[in-house]
């Protein structure tokens, strides 16, 4: 087992004091750093930096980055669900490490939806209903990840399959 232990730290943004989410750094024990483009193979990482090497996903509309020796996630409701995003991460990092040799290590971020196809798939008409003030800012949202097709209520049959399809594509960790 690479990784065995962890110290969480929850807190508050600094820029944000007043907010109902918490972020979390979980302080690593052991140095996961040689798993890290295991793990990104495995759950094909947002983004993915050599030099330091972190890999990041994006979650249900989280950021999670996974460092050498520390995790950070953004945008949580509480203490459990930061325990269980970080436990569910550990397991991921000791079986990607541990099934190594079947695995071929991956260097690069998984490709992106681009936010102007996804917009060429809306309806354009800046309704509102989605919760955002225009299309624009909901498919950038879409193309993120924090968003899905269920959430753009006007959104026709044909276009929603046609976008569904093309979301597909791409490794949101829905």
């Amino acid at each position: 087992m690479l990784l065995e232990s962890y110290r969480l730290e929850i807190f508050n943004s600094a820029c944000q004091p007043g907010a109902m989410n918490v972020h979390c750094f979980a302080h690593l024990d052991q140095d996961v750093s040689g798993a890290l483009p295991y793990l990104n193979s495995v759950l094909g990482g947002f983004e993915y930096i050599k030099e330091p090497p972190s890999v990041t996903f994006k979650v249900h509309g989280k950021l999670i980055t996974v460092h050498g020796r520390k995790i950070a996630i953004n945008a949580l409701k509480d203490e459990d669900q930061a325990r269980k995003i970080v436990e569910w991460l550990k397991r991921e990092i000791n079986n990607a490490w541990e099934n190594r040799e079947k695995i071929v290590p991956s260097f690069k971020a998984a490709p992106r939806p681009q936010m102007i196809e996804i917009l060429k798939l809306l309806p354009k008409i800046n309704c509102r209903e989605c919760g955002e003030a225009t299309c624009m800012v909901f498919a950038a949202m879409m193309a993120d990840g924090v968003k899905g097709v269920e959430d753009c209520p006007p959104l026709d049959t044909e276009h929603r399959q046609k976008l569904g399809e093309y979301l597909s594509r791409f490794n949101l960790m829905e």
